[in-house]
């Protein structure tokens, strides 16, 4: 089975928000970044989203005109097989992807990026609803603190331990980055 690499939205536009919490920014990109040396090292495919809003003025930090429509500082750099740019909250919503997916075979995503609760979680449910057969890694996503009606904050951590209870068994296989990488590379293959 064909399987990608799906890195949505890890770009410099997110340290350009108030919400940003820098503090998680390592233990993330480090875990992100064993996934693509993992993918690399298999020759599997690794796949490039960028949010992008339109904004002629640049002052948008997703606008393209704002020069931070790039890879978030201290991701490994790759290769990608494909970059795309979306609006939406799923890749696969008006960017192309589920069509190149679809022409290369591709039958299993891997889900890596930024917003875990958010595009992460969005695209990962909309992969599974069209088909695909779906690996979510909820430490190689990231996300900041978000607060409950009633004021009380909600941690990333909580945001991702409830991301992966609702996906789990319904849209996908839930794993480690270990796991994952144990799941889709031949077995002769090192990973990092």
């Amino acid at each position: 089975m064909t399987t990608a690499l799906i890195v949505i939205d890890v770009q410099q536009s997110f340290a350009h928000r108030p919400y940003f919490e820098p503090a998680e920014v390592p233990t993330y990109l480090a875990a992100q970044n064993r996934l693509i040396a993992g993918f690399e090292a298999a020759g599997l495919p690794v796949v490039r989203v960028f949010h992008v809003q339109p904004d002629p003025t640049g002052a948008d930090p997703f606008s393209l005109e704002s020069g931070l429509v790039r890879p978030l500082d201290g991701l490994r750099d790759f290769s990608a097989a494909l970059t795309v740019h979306k609006a939406r909250h799923s890749a696969l919503i008006g960017s192309g992807l589920d069509v190149w997916l679809t022409q290369q075979g591709v039958r299993r995503l891997v889900i890596s990026g930024i917003r875990t609760e958010q595009c992460c979680e969005t695209t990962t449910r909309h992969a599974s609803d069209l088909g695909w057969d779906v690996i979510y890694v909820p430490e190689a996503t990231l996300t900041f603190t978000m607060q409950h009606p009633d004021g009380t904050p909600l941690t990333p951590a909580q945001i991702r331990a409830r991301t992966a209870a609702v996906l789990a068994g319904r849209f996908a296989q839930v794993l480690d980055v270990d796991a994952a990488l144990r799941a889709v590379t031949p077995e002769d293959v090192a990973v990092a």
